[in-house]
């Protein structure tokens, strides 16, 4: 099989997860920009939002999100070994990183490139969007096409009055993510898996590939620019996962770094999603967000929004826990009680979320 085609761009965080996954597991496919050609005649006719990345199967099938890109690729190609761990504690963990990288990351990776490379990042908005212009053509419409994603801060929880606290948090994250690369190739083990493609959306795209952020990252943390580059260009590592469903030590301050930041989030929306789906029916489509909630991250508190579709990540992580064996979930229990993620053992939505037509909706 073969003839994949992603169309995205190298200054999107989730191309770069795509692109990296894709890489490593070696699958005929080409990347195409996404211009505002193909945003015309093939992602607003299929999808019917604005939104990179966006894949086509050699059969013609539109997918758009990158956790589903993954899981085609995986189902139709049957390769191994396979992107998401196949034992039982070291999925789990798996699927919580993801969340992590995927819905919490985005607060560093987005207030480091609006903050530091904000006039940088409208010049490659524009290059993508008309490469055919001018330089100052380009960032005209750079800055236009940038304006909506600048206006996502305040959304994720981005503001004056939390940015110290994401700043002092970002750079601890380097030092933990540092210490566990001096003991492991790669999140899991001496191989990539799904939590090492969902890391790379931030930490390549925003944070490695922006200049300002990019200097910063390869001062302070040299071994986890290395760990970018190497799992960017798709590199398959010299080994495998922990033997035995092991979790390293060395991710656990990274773990208590999102029981401590994001888990208070997630609690707060699913409050607010429980009162919404109490008057929903069956098939319902989600808003995007809910209202309002509050973020605290190293002692800095803001508002943010309640965005729906952390829900829907975090569903894929107790879905994780709950087909483990007794065996198995007594040994994530210990990790979650180490970790401070104990309340994550009964946390579960009141009712289950699907992705239908390109949308979170109801089950």
């Amino acid at each position: 099989m073969g003839g994949y085609t992603l169309y995205g761009a190298e200054v999107s965080y989730f191309t770069g997860k795509a692109r990296a996954y894709l890489r490593w597991r070696g699958v005929p496919f080409q990347e195409l920009p996404a211009t505002q050609a193909v945003y015309r005649d093939l992602i607003l006719p299929n999808v019917g939002w604005p939104v990179i990345p966006v894949m086509t199967t050699p059969d013609g099938e539109v997918v758009q999100d990158t956790a589903d890109i993954i899981a085609i690729v995986e189902a139709r190609e049957k390769l191994r070994p396979p992107a998401l761990p196949e034992t039982p504690v070291q999925r789990f963990v798996a699927e919580l990183l993801h969340l992590y990288a995927d819905e919490w990351l985005t607060l560093p990776a987005m207030h480091y490139r609006w903050s530091y490379n904000e006039d940088w990042a409208y010049a490659e908005f524009g290059a993508l969007s008309a490469p055919e212009a001018s330089r100052a053509e380009q960032y005209e419409i750079g800055k236009k096409n940038g304006q909506r994603f600048k206006g996502a801060l305040p959304i994720l929880g981005v503001h004056a009055e939390t940015i110290p606290g994401i700043e002092t948090s970002y750079e601890a994250f380097l030092a933990e993510f540092s210490a566990h690369l001096e003991a492991h190739p790669y999140l899991l083990g001496a191989r990539p898996c799904l939590a090492d493609f969902a890391f790379i959306g931030p930490l390549y795209a925003h944070l490695y590939r922006d200049p300002a952020s990019g200097e910063l990252m390869k001062r302070l943390a040299p071994r986890v620019a290395g760990w970018v580059e190497r799992t960017h260009a798709g590199e398959t590592g010299t080994g495998d996962l922990l033997a035995g469903d092991a979790i390293p030590e060395t991710l656990e301050p990274i773990l208590a770094r999102q029981m401590r930041e994001q888990f208070p989030a997630l609690v707060e929306t699913m409050r607010l999603f429980e009162g919404w789906a109490a008057e929903a029916s069956p098939g319902t489509f989600l808003p995007r967000g809910l209202g309002e909630i509050w973020v605290e991250i190293e002692g800095a508190r803001g508002p943010a929004q309640a965005r729906t579709f952390p829900l829907y990540r975090l569903q894929a992580v107790t879905d994780a826990y709950d087909a483990m064996d007794a065996g198995a979930r007594a040994r994530a229990d210990a990790l979650l009680e180490r970790v401070r993620g104990a309340p994550l053992k009964t946390f579960r939505l009141p009712k289950r979320l699907v992705r239908t037509n390109f949308r979170l909706a109801l089950a």
